[in-house]
């Protein structure tokens, strides 16, 4: 096992910051919502309380913020550690399943593992049915609210993205013959599968996906909310006479022929990961950028519908909050990131979860995130408006994820899976 890593008190920055990042989560490099109206840039300053050895960030993005109540700011900076739990092939996710207390580790190369901490089963392996490209592989897992059901993300071995459920047999591994394709999506290029799956508050699952790849979005699938790609799917996976899913009655595109059905957000270009947070039903995402920024998203519930109805994210009418593609038209409605960073200080974004737990007092509420080239550890404090560095010294960080138990787990590329705790 490493050394726990752990360095001086963190950086304090005055407005919401960003710190680095490139392509998409496995290293390519290539409320109520926020309103566009606000496209503030200015430049980070370090307090200079914080200490020797802190770090600072070029480039700071203050957007309009979420509407949601927040708890009051907490007193004093975290000072975190990291210990080695296990190692992995390629680790991609780590998934909670409900009233489980065991980790669910996605493998990239096409396995799922249950671990306790200890010992490893093999609850599925489709390593002979998964593209294993840079970006392809088995990319997400999510469980339905009771447990009984779970459903991966991947790319099958022409490339294109297939959402399949599985019933989850009483030894915790999952039942094969009861695999059936709930969604298939046809992936035009072999980047920018996103690969990333949640039940929602609403008991509903949503399915990111990138705009079908290349670079620059050419097809403009991002800004086409027909197009299933470079959007958030909402869908009910239970099946009905004609059809392997159903269409929740809320999305917006069942009265609206403009929309594809199964779309609920769009504008996105590569969204590596999201989450939402259980203590307000925010809605985050880490949203992979093309050549200068990387970006978190985040909208809130509203009254009449989960978090991140009919909300475009921008893409490619904007690379963050910078004008992209000139073509696209800038609608005056499009929601503008809460944090960006360039790239000079990454390459690209590795999302990140709301930190709820408890065995890191200070730090909640935070959003904590990573980025694959700088294997730097941030969170962006929801009380105080400050973008925190917490570690550095990963290397290839693919996300950062919650635990059973409500902490943080940072999974490396390279195989190892890390729990930060209190220094």
């Amino acid at each position: 096992m490493r050394l726990p890593r752990l360095i001086p008190p963190l950086a304090v920055l005055a407005l919401i910051a960003g710190c680095s990042s490139g392509d998409d989560g496995t290293g390519d490099s290539g409320d109520g919502p926020a309103t566009a109206s606000i496209r503030t840039t200015t430049t980070a300053v370090a307090d200079p309380s914080a200490g020797p050895g802190t770090t600072a960030t070029s480039t700071v993005v203050v957007t309009a913020p979420s509407t949601t109540a927040r708890p009051p700011p907490t007193v004093g900076d975290p000072r975190v550690s990291s210990e080695v739990i296990g190692t992995f092939t390629r680790p991609v996710d780590v998934v909670v399943r409900p009233g489980d207390d065991h980790f669910w580790i996605v493998e990239q190369t096409g396995r799922v593992v249950r671990y306790d901490g200890a010992d490893a089963v093999v609850a599925l392996d489709v390593r002979d049915r998964v593209s294993d490209g840079n970006e392809q592989g088995l990319l997400g897992l999510a469980f339905s609210p009771d447990g009984s059901r779970a459903y991966t993300n991947r790319t099958d071995p022409g490339g294109d993205t297939q959402i399949t459920e599985y019933a989850v047999a009483t030894d915790g591994t999952f039942d094969a013959s009861s695999a059936r394709v709930v969604l298939a999506v046809d992936q035009p290029f072999a980047n920018h599968n996103a690969g990333d799956l949640a039940f929602g508050p609403d008991g509903m699952l949503y399915i990111p996906l990138g705009d079908g790849g290349s670079g620059g979005d050419p097809d403009r699938r991002a800004s086409d909310p027909s197009s299933l790609l470079g959007s958030l799917l909402r869908i009910d996976p239970s099946p009905t006479d004609d059809a392997p899913y159903s269409i929740p009655a809320g999305n917006p595109g069942v009265n609206d022929p403009a929309l594809a059905p199964e779309v609920w957000s769009w504008g996105l270009r590569n969204p590596w990961k999201i989450a939402f947070d259980p203590a307000t039903g925010e809605l985050w995402i880490a949203d992979v950028g093309q050549n200068r920024f990387e970006e978190v998203d985040v909208v809130g519930a509203t009254a009449d519908a989960p978090a991140g109805r009919a909300v475009d994210f921008g893409w490619s009418a904007f690379e963050g909050t910078e004008r992209f593609n000139d073509d696209v038209v800038d609608t005056g409605e499009m929601t503008p990131p809460v944090l960006t960073y360039s790239h000079d200080d990454g390459c690209s974004i590795s999302g990140g979860v709301p930190y709820r737990g408890s065995a890191i007092a200070e730090l909640e509420p935070a959003y904590v995130y990573s980025d694959f080239c700088t294997g730097t550890i941030w969170a962006l404090d929801l009380s105080g408006s400050r973008n925190l560095t917490l570690l550095e010294g990963f290397e290839g960080v693919t996300a950062v994820r919650t635990g059973p138990d409500g902490e943080l787990y940072v999974l490396e590329r390279g195989g190892d899976i890390h729990r930060l705790i209190p220094a």
